[in-house]
């Protein structure tokens, strides 16, 4: 299956306008690749076809999802980026629990299939036993329907736990009954510490229940444009408490935004809301 330049210009120009995420010419193939299924599924015979359905009323209340989950990347894994998960309990929660503040709030934004927030729910949880004061929440957001699903059914292959401890794969993975299967699931008592919704970066204001002390948006925001990458920074930052943190992955940076951030290790920024009036 081929895509036309007529129709990848009209469908990525909707994808960077609802999505923020620019398609360039090299991405045709991969587009081809991923919309096949698709066609196959709504048997249609052509790319022209399906954005005649697409742009349509019946279309644009029922399509648009199914483009999305096709066209964003979910890769993640289990303690992808360890140092990370190492600043957060060595620098960052002794820090804001010398502030006395009540609940310890994460998101986790763009969290694919749910690798990243039961990572930072282990990683809390662990944190909390041996700080009997310490409670936390976390929310998760995605815009792919398709990933939240997995996320929240929270089973994994046995070998997407690789990265995780033994210790805390005894203590926060449950095996089957039926021990020739090869998955797992999270525990129940870790799974409620997560909270799962649809959220599009695109949206003007995010609809989250509290302000954030820390937010991890890692190897998310290189798939948008610089100009996109810094409104939407910008937005991390009205959610995000004074001195509260943003984790972005080890090939993004903020340098030359102008954003109220201050980096203070790799990859790890620090809210200063002072530096937006300088």
């Amino acid at each position: 299956m081929d895509i036309g330049p007529a129709e990848f210009r009209r469908i990525s120009a909707y994808i960077y306008d609802e999505l923020g995420i620019r398609l360039t010419d090299n991405k045709r193939t991969m587009l081809a690749g991923r919309l096949h299924k698709r066609l196959r599924e709504l048997q249609l015979a052509t790319v022209s076809d399906y954005c005649d359905y697409l742009f349509s009323p019946r279309g644009q209340q029922l399509e648009k999802i199914h483009l999305f989950n096709a066209v964003t990347t979910n890769k993640t894994d289990f303690f992808r980026e360890p140092s990370h998960f190492d600043y957060l309990v060595g620098q960052v929660l002794p820090a804001w629990q010398r502030l006395g503040r009540r609940s310890f709030r994460v998101w986790s934004a763009g969290c694919s299939s749910g690798e990243e927030p039961y990572t930072l729910a282990m990683v809390l949880d662990d944190y909390a036993r041996q700080h009997s004061d310490f409670v936390f929440e976390i929310i998760a957001t995605d815009i792919s329907t398709r990933v939240l699903d997995q996320a929240k059914q929270a089973v994994y292959h046995e070998e997407r736990i690789a990265p995780v401890p033994m210790a805390l794969r005894r203590r926060y993975l449950l095996r089957s009954r039926d021990r020739t299967s090869p998955l797992v699931r999270i525990v129940p008592e870790l799974r409620r510490h997560v909270r799962f919704g649809r959220l599009n970066f695109m949206d003007e204001q995010f609809a989250l229940p509290f302000v954030l002390d820390v937010i991890f948006c890692r190897n998310v925001i290189i798939y948008f444009d610089h100009p996109t990458q810094e409104r939407l920074v910008q937005k991390f930052c009205r959610h995000l408490q004074p001195d509260g943190h943003l984790f972005l992955g080890h090939s993004e940076s903020l340098h030359g935004y102008a954003v109220p951030l201050q980096q203070i290790a790799p990859t790890v920024y620090r809210h200063q809301p002072a530096l937006a009036a300088v």
